[in-house]
This record gives structure tokens, C-alpha cells and sequence, in this order.
């Protein structure tokens, strides 16, 4: 998309090859991400979406490549600048990781005490502003056990956004909600990004939210180990010959001798 490209990118992936032992999951796979934008990784089950993600956030190291989060390659630093850099971040794993043993005041208040010298005065402010956000005041001293899948999620969200990241990276945010939880949360990033200009990458396969949020998708492929598709979800949809694709963007069964009969040579470009 022409706009996002007038942006600088605060994400650039090159040449990533991933893999664990001798398992290659994805191979030369680059890419880059622009300030402000909703990117999202889309593809079928196994296609290496949440390794990609968990690549980029440093969770893992590739077998080959670089990963630059706004101009620092955090493939090369050292543990000191690996710290600095990831401080730019915030993360929402499929699963919330919320400490069960606290409230969600102290779940979100920890990064802040962790990473920060502000007074108890201060964070509380401001763990009450995220939670606040998130359209969660007034649950300070609940329990992760006391709240519904949802807002979960959202108490993960407003301790994800402690210390005003940059970038907000999400894997699987609707998996486990019903259809109404679920647009909530759409609703919710939509509404985050467009006031704070956060950029977020996100990992899904839900059809509905990629279509309400995403302005612009990677489609990675499991046999191809990389990206087969790059664009708007609606003109991958509707101009993307790839048979790949359209089962994606179709809800089609994947049969294998179709598969097989259509290999795109280049990747699918429809921006």
C-alpha cells in the first residue's frame, strides 16, 4: 500500500531462515513493517505464523538473517542492547500469560516497577490509565481467575502497553473468544492504533478480524516455508489467482492434487 510505504519502516526482517534442529520452518523470508500500520500474518495451521512472531520479538534465534526493530538489529546485540531494544516492545501471547497470583493492578504495575524508577504515586496513575484503556477500570484488585476469556485478553493488553511501546505484537488475540468478545478486541486494537498511532503486528487466522483490522498481510505457505502473499486481505481476495490464497480467503478445503498442479512461481502481490 502506497501510504504505508511513505512511512519509514520500524520493523525489517531479511533474509530469515528459521528452523529447530535440522527442521527448516521458514526460509529467506523478508519483509518490512511501517510506523503506524496494522500488519498482520496470516496462513493455515503449521505455516510458522507464531515463529515468525516469536523471531521477531527475540524469543528466538534464526538460523540465518537480521531483524531490525526501529534500526537495531536485534540479531547481533548483545544482552545489555537486546534489553534496551525490546523495552520498544509489547507482547499479547495467545494464552494472556497474566500471573495468576496477582491482581491485575500488580500484573501491569510490574513492568513499570521492573523497568522503571517512577514512585508508587505515579504508577498507580498509571496502571489505572491502562486499564482504563482498556475498559477495565475499576478491576484493579481483581484476579485473572475472576474475569471472563475477554477481558483477560484486555488485562494482558493494558500490560502489554505499560511502558508505551512502539510496537504491539499480538498472537492469536481472538483464539478461545466467541464472535462478540472477539470484534470487541477488533474494536479495541482498531481504537488503540488510530489514537496512539501504536504500530501492531499480529498473528491470526481468523478471516473475520483479518478483514476489520488488517491493513496489510504477509500469507506464509508450510511447503513453500516463506510468503506467498502480500497485500490488502479484500484485493488478495479478490484479484489473487493463487489457489492457495483463495482457499485461505474462501474458507475452501485445501486438496493436494490442486495444490500441486498450481505452484506460484513469485509471490502474489496485490496492493
Amino acid at each position: 500500500m502506497e501510504e504505508a510505504k511513505e512511512r519509514e519502516p520500524i520493523i525489517e526482517v531479511k533474509n530469515l531462515t528459521a528452523g529447530f534442529g535440522e527442521e527448516i520452518i521458514l526460509k529467506d523470508v523478508s519483509f518490512s513493517v511501517y510506523q503506524g500500520e496494522i500488519f498482520v500474518i496470516i496462513g493455515a495451521s503449521g505455516c510458522g505464523k507464531s515463529t515468525l512472531l516469536k523471531h521477531i520479538v527475540g524469543l528466538y534465534d534464526p538460523v540465518a538473517g537480521n531483524v531490525y526493530i526501529d534500526g537495531d538489529d536485534i540479531t547481533t546485540a548483545d544482552d545489555i542492547e537486546l534489553s534496551r531494544i525490546l523495552r520498544k516492545i509489547g507482547v499479547l501471547f495467545q494464552s494472556g500469560a497474566l500471573f495468576s497470583s496477582m491482581t491485575l493492578w500488580e500484573n501491569i504495575a510490574l513492568p513499570l516497577q521492573e523497568y522503571t524508577t517512577l514512585p508508587e504515586d505515579v504508577i498507580d496513575i498509571m496502571v489505572r490509565m491502562k486499564l482504563q484503556m482498556v475498559h477495565l477500570e475499576g478491576y484493579e484488585e481483581k484476579y485473572p481467575s475472576e474475569l471472563s476469556g475477554g477481558m483477560q485478553k484486555r488485562a494482558a493488553l493494558a500490560r502489554a502497553m505499560a511502558l508505551d511501546p512502539k510496537i504491539l505484537f499480538f498472537d492469536e488475540p481472538s483464539a478461545g473468544l466467541d464472535p462478540v468478545t472477539a470484534a470487541e478486541i477488533d474494536l479495541l486494537v482498531k481504537q488503540i492504533n488510530t489514537s496512539l498511532g501504536t504500530t501492531m503486528v499480529i498473528v491470526t487466522h481468523e478471516l473475520a478480524s483479518i478483514f476489520t483490522i488488517a491493513q496489510r498481510v504477509i500469507m506464509l505457505d508450510r511447503e513453500e516455508k516463506g510468503i506467498i502473499a502480500t497485500g490488502t486481505p479484500h484485493k488478495l481476495k479478490e484479484k489473487c489467482q493463487d489457489v492457495r490464497v483463495q482457499n485461505f480467503f474462501n474458507r475452501k478445503p485445501a486438496l493436494s492434487a490442486v495444490k500441486e498442479k498450481r505452484r506460484a512461481a513469485q509471490p502474489c502481490l496485490a496492493e
